[in-house]
């Protein structure tokens, strides 16, 4: 299987949306308003929410709308520049970092992994790709390391000693580190550390100025709280290949930009190709259909089916995959969307690059994950007629 065609096709994939793109339907600020009001406060009381700020983009508008708080021991308010915990929504980044390799012909996703990092030679990654990490088909690599696994030296004997449950490719088992190794090996292609890499190309070629693997100090007053489920503060702990899979802090207003970018894509060519290559469909499971980070659907997408691909059979059982050759390029009618979570945060984004509509909820807690997608359904159904059509009482 080759993925060469994905560039050919990636180049122009944004100036087609352009030209084909179907507006969803206005609604009007009033009603878009009132879904908003209907769904984010009462979410907040039934899962003890602090603080979320929430963005919706449509219509060539960003929509903000910030609730609650971001720390209860000091009672500072939400707003658009409050930084929290994105989770596993870092996985699109580092599928974007990776598409930025393959664009600039760093490395190709058939690429075994061991290619690209020495103490993996001699081991299973000589027949595992580089695509197969970054979609969790490597052959049942672990949700986490285990706890034993604390530094560089003993990940790298972890994965020398790793025997796979599948043959690699046959099944699709969700794994921090399966895409965290693809990001660093990713990286190394570049010839920079996996954090050097991202800040400098991805993060400020999109103006993500708010955006850290690290918050700073100058940073850390807009910094939220998250809260455990004894309702303790909390942030999340560092951990091996912690920024390649769940280390992202962001805000509404940047989130906002990033979706935009994937929307319409980026000034620069090669970081286009990048994004494009993130929204290219790799394999099928049920309705599902693996990017590199992202998760797609064919749209218009009921609640149901979207709520089967996010549910917890698919993010804890592994699943027998589909291959689809050619890959299938991110465009015409796609939903891509992405969860994220860790200790005391939760994270949710959707986008529809066909009707410029997306949305980013950011909430510091760490709530039901089929609760913040029937919000975002709620909230864009009153936004597009084809959604809304295919909405589950």
């Amino acid at each position: 299987m080759t993925y060469s065609r994905i560039f050919s096709l990636g180049a122009g994939l944004f100036g087609c949306l352009a030209l084909f793109s179907i507006p969803a339907a206005a609604a009007s600020q009033t009603e878009l308003d009132r879904a908003v009001a209907a769904t984010i406060p009462p979410l907040m009381r039934a899962n003890d929410i602090p603080g979320m700020a929430v963005a919706v983009l449509a219509g060539g508008q960003t929509h903000y709308f910030n609730y609650g708080v971001a720390s209860r021991e000091s009672g500072q308010p939400v707003t658009r520049d409050t930084v929290f915990e994105l989770g596993s929504i870092s996985k699109t980044f580092t599928g974007i970092l990776g598409g930025y390799a393959l664009a600039q012909g760093k490395l190709a996703l058939t690429d075994s992994a061991s290619r690209h990092q020495p103490e993996l030679k001699g081991s299973v990654f000589d027949r595992v790709s580089m695509l197969q990490l970054a979609t969790y088909s490597a052959g049942g690599l672990p949700l986490q390391f285990p706890d034993a696994v604390s530094g560089y030296r003993d990940m790298w004997a972890y994965y020398r000693d790793w025997r796979p449950g599948f043959a690699p490719g046959e099944r699709r088992q969700y794994s921090n580190p399966s895409i965290g190794l693809f990001g660093h090996l990713a990286a190394r292609a570049l010839g920079q550390p996996f954090e050097r890499a991202m800040e400098g190309t991805i993060l400020s070629k999109l103006g993500l100025a708010s955006t850290y693997l690290h918050v700073p100090a100058a940073a850390q007053p807009r910094y939220a709280w998250g809260y455990s489920k004894a309702g303790k503060p909390v942030r999340v702990s560092p951990g091996a290949l912690d920024a390649e899979a769940y280390g992202v802090k962001s805000s509404a207003a940047d989130m906002s930009r990033y979706l935009q970018a994937n929307l319409s894509g980026a000034a620069d060519p090669q970081l286009s190709r990048a994004i494009a290559a993130s929204q290219t469909a790799y394999y099928q499971v049920g309705n599902m259909l693996q990017g590199l980070g992202w998760e797609g659907y064919r749209y218009p997408i009921s609640l149901d089916g979207l709520l089967a691909g996010n549910s917890n059979e698919m993010a804890f059982q592994p699943q027998r995959v589909s291959w689809l050759n050619p890959p299938k390029a991110g465009g015409g009618e796609m939903l891509w969307n992405k969860t994220g979570s860790t200790g005391g945060f939760g994270a949710y984004v959707l986008f529809v690059p066909a009707r410029k509509l997306g949305i980013v909820m950011l909430a510091n807690r760490n709530y039901p994950i089929a609760e913040r997608v029937r919000a975002a359904y709620r909230i864009l159904s009153q936004l597009d007629p084809a959604l809304a059509s295919s909405a589950q009482p």
